[in-house]
């Protein structure tokens, strides 16, 4: 099979012929028609990333056909269209991923490839209303963003969300998860552009996250501070966010990506009674969950540009480059 394998750290992805994968008892092999990009995969390339090896196929996301089952998987299975879920192995305890945790795309090969082996539990109908390439940009943002607002977040309707660095897959597909769940959602940008766009999704608005003094201004906007407020950044803007929270408020962090948290008023925290919590991915209920509203609401992810197999280079230049809004997918088949 063709696939795109990455053989070091800052090394291109090049596309080759490999062996093409065989299911093992209780797994199956997906024939891949789309796949989607993650910054993991740039982390991964960069070197970025604990549990590194090399060569290996990136890649998290990804929708096909069934093609061939291993050993006890239910035969209906076969030929059927299928969506992946990227995390393996979460154990037993639903509040936080056990040591074994794994994601697709490393340790094991991934899916920027033309087929990838899974075990069977981790592939899920394909939502019908959903292309291939709309599918395939869902699962681990859709799963992130789902866990976080959901299961962490606690977010009930009406209530006021803040999302932050709108653009990304996984703010974005918060953004209309909780738009669909009847929240007001506010959202903060670099760019104008992307605040813009949120609004077309059902973002009340929004203000730069390099604004002055934006926690407060943005409680202005807003017309009150926020009850749930979902961040990737942290570092010196979590001040900001603190600022931003209601009384009782819930913040969640899915990611560190401007570093460590520096200058963080504890008054703000006690004072408010504020729940600080972190969230990494999803279990396999809440992957059904994010599936069945999906499926009830004709949710579809915003896809930024597709690429053919072959440019896959191409496209992480522009994931690292943070030139996209939405997703960025590979066309496979």
């Amino acid at each position: 099979m063709k696939a795109l394998v990455l053989d070091g750290i800052g090394q291109p992805v090049q596309l080759r012929d490999v062996p093409t994968p065989q299911p093992g008892p209780g797994e199956v092999l997906v024939r891949l028609q789309a796949a989607a990009l993650n910054h993991r995969d740039v982390w991964i390339q960069k070197g970025q990333y604990a549990g590194l090896r090399f060569p290996i196929i990136l890649g998290s996301d990804g929708a096909g056909t069934v093609a061939e089952l291993g050993e006890g998987v239910d035969a209906s299975l076969l030929h059927q269209p299928v969506i992946i879920d990227p995390g393996q192995q979460w154990g037993d305890n639903p509040r936080a991923q056990g040591r074994s945790f794994q994601i697709l795309g490393l340790p094991q090969n991934g899916t920027f490839a033309e087929c990838v082996r899974v075990p069977a539990a981790n592939v899920y109908p394909r939502p019908a209303h959903l292309t291939a390439e709309q599918a395939a940009a869902l699962p681990l943002g859709g799963v992130t963003a789902y866990r976080a607002l959901f299961t962490r977040g606690r977010l009930q309707p009406r209530e006021r969300v803040l999302i932050t660095g709108i653009g990304g897959g996984v703010a974005l597909l918060a953004l209309q998860l909780a738009v669909a769940r009847g929240a007001e959602v506010w959202v903060t940008s670099g760019t104008p552009e992307k605040i813009e766009r949120a609004q077309t999704l059902g973002a009340r608005g929004g203000l730069s996250y390099r604004e002055a003094g934006c926690g407060k201004a943005l409680v202005q906007l807003a017309g009150g501070p926020f009850d749930l407020i979902i961040d990737s950044a942290a570092g010196p803007g979590v001040a900001e966010l603190l600022e931003a929270a209601a009384p009782g408020g819930r913040l969640v962090f899915y990611g560190g990506t401007t570093g460590t948290m520096t200058n963080v008023p504890p008054r703000h925290i006690f004072w408010k009674q504020l729940d600080i919590l972190g969230s990494t991915m999803g279990t396999a209920q809440d992957f059904a969950g994010l599936l069945e509203l999906v499926n009830e609401t004709k949710l579809v992810p915003i896809i930024d540009s597709v690429f053919p197999l072959a440019e896959g280079e191409q496209a992480l230049r522009r994931m690292a480059e943070g030139e996209q809004c939405g997703k960025l997918v590979l066309r496979i088949k």
